[in-house]
């Protein structure tokens, strides 16, 4: 909805949500004179805003979707997290959104690549081995379902998923992740 105030029209719904918190105050950067009759004068103010240690509130996400789109959401979601949590807190939406796509996509990645017939399921908890080898060959149409996904993150149109996904994947693709997210805590921006 706040999207659609300034004319983003991406989505027909919200699939997910990283819910953080974060209040505004002012301060005051001149101090105020007394006029006549008590009255405040001169007296500037500006934001300031308080941060807890931890500001991430919750992640939401739809009920009901398929377990490779949920874990795709789930993905950009943690992504943007992660993001407030280590402090990358004036990012445009074109970066914010792009490496969040980025980790969608590589998380689809690798659910694709670990259900290619390789045994997942060999591991010492047998718990963990249960779930796992579930997934341990893909069904066709499992497969096409993750293929289908992945192919709407690379060929999304939007300016902000789109095109943020194409550069950020690229500077992923050039550089390995830690130095893109390195790059873009220290510019606001992927490298090139």
């Amino acid at each position: 909805m706040e999207g659609e105030k300034t004319g983003h029209h991406h989505m027909p719904e919200t699939r997910g949500l990283c819910l953080s918190e974060e209040q505004t105050i002012s301060t005051i950067l001149k101090r105020p004179r007394i006029g006549a009759g008590n009255r405040v004068i001169d007296m500037i103010t500006e934001p300031y805003k308080l941060t807890r240690r931890c500001e991430v509130t919750a992640i939401l996400i739809l009920y009901g979707l398929p377990r490779l789109l949920t874990g795709s959401i789930l993905a950009h979601e943690m992504m943007h997290a992660w993001l407030r949590l280590k402090g990358y807190r004036t990012l445009s939406q074109d970066v914010e959104e792009g490496i969040c796509q980025v980790l969608a996509h590589m998380w689809l990645e690798a659910e694709l690549m670990s259900g290619s017939g390789s045994n997942v399921a060999s591991t010492s908890s047998s718990s963990f081995a249960s779930t796992s080898s579930k997934k341990g060959t893909r069904s066709p149409f499992d497969r096409k379902l993750g293929e289908f996904f992945k192919h709407q993150i690379e060929s999304d149109t939007s300016p902000v998923y789109g095109d943020g996904f194409r550069a950020g994947n690229q500077a992923v693709l050039k550089y390995g992740l830690p130095r893109t997210l390195e790059h873009i805590r220290l510019t606001g921006s992927f490298p090139y």
